[in-house]
C-alpha cells in the first residue's frame, strides 16, 4: 500500500472527507463494506449541511440518522435496515420505494445522481486495480458516475473476482484502515423455519439455480440440500449456508445455463470466515444489481428457484413484504425482481415462504385482506408458489376461490375457521 504512484492520495479519515463539498449527495458502501471510519468523519465534519446519505442495508450504526447529525445530513434508505428503521418512522430519514435492479439505472441516469462515494476495497494490486471486495451491488454504478470517490484501503477486505476491480487512479482519496469487517451472523433455524426449510427444498431438483437471501428460512432452506448434485447460484447475496454448499461440492454450477461454474452475486454478507473463503476464489463472480437482479438475465437460468421471504400474504395472493404495522418496514429489495425472473425461466419456481402466525402464534400471516398501511410488494398476478410449515399452495393460474382454497390448507389451524368465514363474507368461496 506504499506505492509511490499513489503518494499523495493517503489521507487521513477526516482530512479525505474535508474534500467533501456541502449540499451533494454521498452514497455509501453497502453491507459489510460499509467504510465506518469514513462515517464517523462524515458525521462529524461541521462543513457539511444540507447532504443527503444514500445506501442500501449496511451493518454499521448509522450515526447520521440521529440528532443532531441528522438535522445537516438527510439519510435516504433504498432499503430500511435495523439501523435505519427508527429514524423512518420519526421522519427523520427517508424511504424511496424502488427495485433494486433499477437503482443502478437512477444513479447512472442522474435521477439520483451520486456526487460523493465513501467505500472500502482491498489493497491496490500488482496491475494498480483495487476490489470492490463484499459490495459491488449498486455500488458499481455510483464509482463508474460519482465526482469524488474516497475508500478506505483494508488489508481484510477480500479480494473478490468479476466486476468488481477499479484502478486506483480513478480514485480521490485513500484512507488506510486494518478491521474486521462486520458480520451478519446467521440464527439457529428454529423448529418452523426447518419445517418450512425442508417443504421449499422439496422443490429444488437436481441442477437448479437457486436465490436465496440472508435469515433462518434461507439458512434451513440451504441446510437441508446436502443431497442434491450440480445446484448453481444466481443471487443477490451470498450467505455462509452457500459457502457450506459449495465447499461440499453441492453448489458447483456445472449445470448452469448462464455463467456455468461461477457462483454470481452482487454483495456477500455473513461471517468473518465466509469474507476469507471469498478471497481471490475464482467460484465467486461479482456482478452489479443492474446485472444480478435483472429479470431478464435471471430468466436465462434455466430451473431457477427463487426464496423469498413476506411478512403477510393475503387470500388472493398479494404479499406485503416492506411494511409492518402500517410501517415501513424493510423495502422492496430484490423480490419481485428474482419473482419474475424466476417465472420466466424455463422451468423456473418463484416461491413466497413466510411462517403462517406471528406474535407468538396469536396472528395469522396468511390474512383475508391485508391490514391497512401494507404495502403490495409483489402483485397477486406474480405470485406462484407459498409456502408455509404447514405446506405448500401453488396459486399460479388459479381463480380467487382457487387461491382461497389453497391458502386456507397452508394457513395455521387455529385461524382456519376464521379465514373460511371471512372468505365467505368476500363471496371469495361459498
Amino acid at each position: 500500500m506504499s506505492d509511490a504512484r499513489w503518494a499523495q492520495k493517503w489521507a487521513t479519515a477526516e482530512q479525505a472527507v474535508a474534500k467533501v463539498p456541502a449540499g451533494t449527495r454521498i452514497l455509501i458502501g453497502s453491507g459489510a463494506g460499509e467504510p465506518e471510519s469514513l462515517v464517523n468523519a462524515l458525521c462529524a465534519a461541521p462543513h457539511l449541511t444540507g447532504n443527503e446519505v444514500v445506501h442500501l442495508l449496511t451493518l454499521g450504526s448509522a450515526p447520521y440518522c440521529a440528532p443532531p447529525v441528522s438535522d445537516r445530513l438527510r439519510h435516504t434508505a433504498f432499503f430500511i435496515g435495523d439501523n435505519a428503521r427508527e429514524a423512518v418512522w420519526a421522519g427523520r430519514a427517508d424511504f424511496m420505494p424502488v427495485f433494486l435492479s433499477e437503482i443502478p439505472q437512477l444513479i447512472r441516469g442522474g435521477r439520483v445522481g451520486v456526487d460523493v462515494a465513501l467505500i472500502q476495497v482491498s489493497p491496490p494490486d500488482a496491475h494498480g486495480f483495487v476490489s470492490l471486495g463484499v459490495s459491488v451491488d449498486i455500488v458499481r454504478a455510483a464509482v463508474d458516475t460519482a465526482t469524488l470517490i474516497i475508500a478506505e484501503v483494508n488489508p481484510r477486505m477480500p479480494r473478490t473476482l468479476g466486476d468488481s476491480f477499479i484502478p486506483v487512479d480513478r480514485i480521490d482519496a485513500l484512507v488506510a484502515v486494518d478491521a474486521p469487517l462486520p458480520q451478519r451472523l446467521g440464527e439457529v433455524p428454529d423448529a418452523v423455519s426447518q419445517a418450512i426449510g425442508a417443504l421449499v427444498a422439496g422443490l429444488v431438483p437436481d441442477g437448479a439455480t437457486l436465490q436465496t437471501g440472508i435469515g433462518k428460512i434461507p439458512d434451513a432452506v440451504l441446510a437441508q440440500l446436502d443431497t442434491r448434485n450440480d445446484l448453481g447460484m444466481h443471487t443477490e447475496t451470498f450467505s455462509d449456508g452457500a459457502a457450506r454448499l459449495a465447499r461440499l461440492g453441492v453448489l458447483n454450477g456445472r449445470r448452469k445455463s448462464l455463467l456455468p461454474g461461477k457462483m454470481v452475486t452482487s454483495f456477500i454478507m455473513g461471517s468473518e470466515a465466509l469474507y476469507t473463503w471469498a478471497n481471490d476464489n475464482p467460484q465467486i463472480e461479482m456482478r452489479p444489481s443492474e446485472f444480478t437482479n435483472d429479470p431478464f438475465v435471471i430468466a436465462q437460468n434455466d430451473d431457477m428457484i427463487a426464496i423469498n421471504a413476506a411478512l403477510a400474504v393475503d387470500l388472493t395472493g398479494q404479499v406485503a413484504a416492506d411494511t409492518l404495522g402500517g410501517r415501513f418496514f424493510s423495502g422492496i429489495g430484490g423480490q419481485v425482481d428474482f419473482i419474475r425472473g424466476a417465472a420466466r425461466a424455463r422451468r423456473g419456481k418463484p416461491i413466497i415462504a413466510l411462517p403462517s402466525t406471528a406474535k407468538q402464534g396469536t396472528v395469522s400471516r396468511i390474512q383475508a385482506t391485508l391490514e391497512a398501511g401494507a404495502g403490495v410488494v409483489t402483485s397477486r398476478g406474480d405470485v406462484h408458489f407459498v409456502v408455509t410449515e404447514f405446506g405448500v399452495a401453488d396459486l399460479w393460474g388459479r381463480s380467487v376461490r382457487q387461491r382461497a382454497e389453497a391458502l386456507f390448507e397452508i394457513a395455521h389451524p387455529d385461524f382456519r375457521a376464521e379465514l373460511r368465514a371471512q372468505a365467505v363474507g368476500r363471496r371469495y368461496v361459498v
